[in-house]
């Protein structure tokens, strides 16, 4: 794979490595990869969660109404 990343994204790749956070480009980008996909997992966790807090407050003030499960699997199960 070939990339051309730019001058700017260039001299910041140059400056990490000298600071001594990768050996080379290509270990920098693999690490960058790594952490881009942890920010990534990180923010749906934390959608999921404020999902499910609104889903919640909206059951707590009854302006959601629950169905227990038995009674759906009845219904569509027969």
């Amino acid at each position: 794979m070939n990339v051309n990343l730019g001058t700017p994204y260039e001299s910041l790749m140059q400056r990490l490595i000298e600071k001594g956070y990768a050996g080379n480009q290509t270990e920098l980008i693999r690490q960058a990869l790594v952490a881009y996909e942890r920010q990534v997992d990180e923010e749906e966790v934390l959608l999921v969660r404020k999902a499910v807090e609104h889903e919640m407050q909206l059951v707590e003030s009854g302006k959601l109404k629950i169905i227990p499960f038995e009674k759906i699997k009845a219904k569509y199960l027969k």
